[in-house]
């Protein structure tokens, strides 16, 4: 590394860190519009800690640039950081980065304790399903029927949905689930199935009083 790089690196690691966002906003972008070995750690270092949402989504496109036979090992290690967020970030990044290596790393996140996680592995890992293998993930997803609030679980209606043609046959079998979360969110995923313009959260609590009390009540969602 030459002098003057080695200085050049030297100032974007500080002002990644710098207590100012348009600073952190900046240095990313330069980080990333000049990749460099030396700044790889730095950028993924900052993922972790980072509260701004534009930032987190400029060191993403930051870390993108660099070589994927870089990045990616070390992201994959971040899979395994107790931070949820280094966790979450990673996961964003690699389905960003769409290397299929990753596949198999993302899958015991999938139902991860933490809820930003557990999204950010859902999306990941319908960006990067193994062609062949989008019934047995479909299948995974299944299980987390009912999880979480309503935007929670319209993420994981989105990723069921983008699975294919066993899911129907998914959320017909969630119908009967002893859960009355799960047999909602199966019956409001199937109205966003026939209806991908329907608006989710009137769905759901439609779904909701068929699942409790078995009936379907008379009148559209949201009605």
């Amino acid at each position: 590394m030459n002098t003057a790089h080695h200085a050049l690196d030297a100032r974007l690691i500080d002002a990644l860190a710098g207590s100012r966002s348009s600073t952190r906003l900046r240095a990313a972008l330069i980080a990333g519009s000049q990749p460099h070995p030396g700044l790889l750690e730095p950028l993924i270092a900052r993922c972790a800690t980072e509260l701004d949402f534009f930032v987190r989504d400029m060191l993403t496109w930051a870390l993108v640039r660099h070589p994927a036979e870089a990045t990616v090992p070390r992201l994959l290690v971040e899979l395994g950081s107790a931070s949820a967020q280094a966790r979450s970030q990673a996961l964003h990044t690699l389905s960003k980065i769409g290397d299929p290596a990753a596949w198999p790393a993302i899958l015991p996140l999938l139902n991860d304790d933490d809820a930003e996680v557990a999204r950010s592995a859902w999306r990941a890992a319908v960006a990067l399903v193994a062609p062949g293998h989008e019934a047995a993930l479909a299948e995974r997803l299944a299980t987390q029927l009912g999880r979480g609030d309503d935007e929670m679980q319209l993420s994981l209606s989105r990723a069921l949905m983008a699975l294919g043609e066993t899911v129907p046959s998914l959320l017909s079998a969630a119908r009967g689930s002893d859960d009355p979360l799960a047999r909602a969110h199966a019956i409001a995923t199937e109205r966003l199935l026939s209806d991908p313009s329907a608006e989710f959260a009137p769905a759901l609590e439609h779904a909701k009083r068929i699942a409790s009390t078995g009936v379907e009540p008379t009148g559209e969602p949201g009605c």
